[in-house]
């Protein structure tokens, strides 16, 4: 235990901008999650997720609610999730999700992206191999013994159990497991009655690569470009 280590982007966006693009990617993922597993979270686990994750951006209801509601309608648009891989400048691995209803437009945006930022998008299986996919679960370090829950969750898939910092500053507990161990962390800890500040599947670097500063400007530039295309749900670096 102790301190976990977190890559951070560079940059962020205006808080609005920010907060309208996080309503974007929840609302894709409700309809992902609804499609998949029903429009009924007590037998969804990725609705709830989803559920959890709009409520810590303070995303309202009823825009949680229409977008249950559009999922479940007949004219509802189809998203497929895609992975992207490829290089910012400086040798810096990029992995970029994207929630699309229409391939060619988002290969060919996301290709332009790498361009003009000086990037190159690569092929599958080219930069994942430096990234493992797990799932990270971030919650208050209000009355909770670090300890006692560590060993309640290791038989779960507790993986790493650290504290870290939110945007604002705060200490936050970070709790991290296999990709294949999410819904069993996700139900222990509903069974313990804690509730998340967030439950996020991340692609977490195995290694990092360092930068200066200046370097560091070049490659969030690119994120920041891609991060702002609306078919764009996450961006992932290995930046050190």
């Amino acid at each position: 235990m102790g301190r976990i280590f977190e890559v951070r982007k560079a940059t962020m966006f205006a808080r609005w901008d920010r907060m309208a693009k996080q309503f974007t990617r929840i609302g894709k993922e409700i309809a992902i999650a609804v499609k998949a597993g029903g429009p009924d979270p007590a037998t969804n686990p990725a609705l709830r997720r989803c559920f959890q994750n709009a409520k810590s951006v303070n995303m309202p209801k009823d825009r949680v609610e229409a977008a249950i509601k559009r999922a479940m309608g007949k004219d509802t648009t189809n998203y497929d999730e895609i992975l992207y891989e490829g290089y910012a400048p400086h040798g810096v691995a990029l992995l970029v999700e994207t929630a699309t209803d229409n391939h060619v437009r988002t290969v060919a945006n996301v290709k332009s992206h790498f361009n003009k930022g000086g990037g190159s998008l690569g092929n599958s299986g080219s930069v994942s191999f430096q990234f493992k996919k797990m799932g990270v679960f971030k919650l208050k370090n209000e009355g909770i013994d670090m300890d006692e829950l560590e060993l309640e969750l290791i038989d779960h898939g507790l993986d790493e159990l650290g504290e870290s910092t939110d945007d604002n500053g705060n200490t936050i507990l970070v709790l991290r497991c296999a990709f294949t161990d999410f819904g069993s962390l996700q139900k222990a800890l509903e069974e313990k009655n804690i509730t998340p500040i967030s439950s996020e599947l991340e692609w977490i670097p195995t290694t990092t690569v360092p930068v200066t500063d200046e370097q560091a400007e070049d490659v969030s530039k690119l994120i920041e470009r891609l991060e702002q295309d609306e078919d764009v749900n996450k961006v992932f670096h290995n930046m050190g």
